[in-house]
């Protein structure tokens, strides 16, 4: 996955993205460049009394009660979407076997896909994508034993989707959608032509020709702006790693029909980003100055 609301053609839309940050350089060519900033974070902070924290914590607090109950409402207000049937015959290689969209179910009457980018043309899948997906095999038994099925799909062969899951230590189901129009129906992959001529609709917007994308983000990012970052660790070149975009889609089985209720894209997927909600509540936040986060076997020991 890319940081899409920051790494697709719109300048209004480079910042926004999940992490949230002016991702401007590498930082594993200058790790003493983001100490330092972590450093000057926690030195410059204001510092008061136990009674001043408290003070600012319960107001602080009233903020967070109102996020949340906003958080419900809008989770209501998406189940309260209406659902559109599928009838197009999807089928998916998998571990199992070709498998129709219902058999995905797995005997559930609810299905969360999570659109992974890894394209046919990757050598490997998507770090971005990798780093939400690292979180999935905690949390998906316990989805499946609520009546929900988790399943990542991308585009590239069975094989290659199962050699990189072997690399993880990855357990969820992963579907391949290779040959098939799943992915371009849910508007998560599009063609040459597409990018070229200006007709991808991702997140509901329509972009622009990919000759107008303006790759350097923030501080003459070069290659540490997040899509050619995360192409080059794909093996690919930034036009074919971008014509792999990431999503969440939902559906629902009843009586043998498929239905799907939900989509999100780019930074609607920022909740699935397990690092980032403990960021968020760490002393100094997501404190980011580049694209940091690699696959975890990539990690240097510390």
């Amino acid at each position: 996955m890319a940081d899409f609301e920051r790494s697709v053609p719109t300048p209004t839309r480079h910042r926004d993205a999940p992490g949230d940050a002016d991702r401007t350089h590498d930082p594993s060519r200058s790790p003493i460049r983001r100490d330092q900033a972590q450093e000057n974070d926690m030195t410059t902070h204001a510092i008061g009394t136990r009674e001043q924290w408290l003070e600012q914590r319960l107001e602080l607090l009233k903020a967070e009660k109102e996020l949340t109950r906003r958080s419900d409402e809008l989770a209501r207000r998406r189940r309260e979407l209406p659902w559109v049937r599928i009838d197009k015959a999807y089928r998916f290689a998998t571990d199992e076997g070709e498998a129709s969209l219902a058999e995905l179910f797995r005997g559930r009457s609810q299905l969360l896909v999570y659109h992974f980018m890894f394209g046919p043309d990757y050598t490997a899948g998507c770090p971005t994508c990798s780093s939400i997906a690292d979180g999935f095999n905690g949390f998906a038994i316990h989805l499946a034993n609520h009546d929900v099925m988790l399943c990542a799909v991308s585009r590239a062969p069975l094989a290659k989707l199962q050699a990189y899951k072997r690399r993880m230590g990855w357990t969820f189901p992963w579907a391949s959608s290779s040959g098939g129009d799943f992915n371009a129906d849910f508007n998560v992959s599009f063609t040459e032509q597409q990018q070229r001529e200006g007709g991808i609709d991702y997140n509901y917007l329509r972009e622009p020709p990919a000759s107008q994308i303006a790759f350097q983000m923030g501080r003459d990012a070069g290659d540490a702006a997040p899509p050619v970052h995360n192409a080059m660790m794909t093996g690919t070149d930034v036009n074919t790693y971008l014509r792999e975009r990431p999503g969440l889609s939902a559906f629902s089985l009843e009586d043998g029909v498929v239905h799907h209720t939900y989509s999100t894209y780019a930074r609607g997927l920022d909740g699935l980003w397990g690092m980032y909600q403990w960021l968020d509540r760490a002393p100094a936040g997501r404190n980011e100055t580049g694209m940091w986060w690699r696959r975890h076997d990539e990690y240097d020991p510390r």
